[in-house]
């Protein structure tokens, strides 16, 4: 059973900078893409932004130039680094990666921007 454990987040300051990680319990697993979704208070999930093929990447157009999505150097780990946060960037963020046997979801991480 693939599972995806998320770390990071937390409290962060609006104009800060907040990182996420998500990495899957199985090395092994090339996954076709990895990406990171939110839900706010009241809101329905959203894609933020996610990696294809691990180079094509493509992000919510409120978080374009503010959140960048990378792959690590271990195929199986994705990261989120947010910047000049928004107190509207408040969520909890889930970790999603498919490939040919299924989606997994991370356990989703607390993301609070305020003063």
């Amino acid at each position: 059973q693939v599972q995806l454990v998320q770390s990071g987040g937390g409290l962060g300051q609006p104009g800060g900078s907040l990182r996420l990680s998500c990495a899957a319990s199985v090395r092994e697993i090339n996954f076709d893409t990895m990406g990171w979704y939110r839900q706010g208070p009241g809101k329905q999930r959203e894609l933020v932004a996610v990696l294809s093929g691990g180079t094509s990447a493509n992000y919510l157009d409120s978080v374009k130039g503010r959140f960048t999505i990378s792959r690590g150097n271990a195929k199986n780990t994705v990261f989120l680094q947010m910047d000049s946060l928004k107190p509207e960037d408040t969520a909890v963020y889930y970790c999603n990666a498919q490939y040919y046997r299924g989606e997994f979801w991370g356990q989703g991480t607390q993301v609070t921007v305020s003063s």
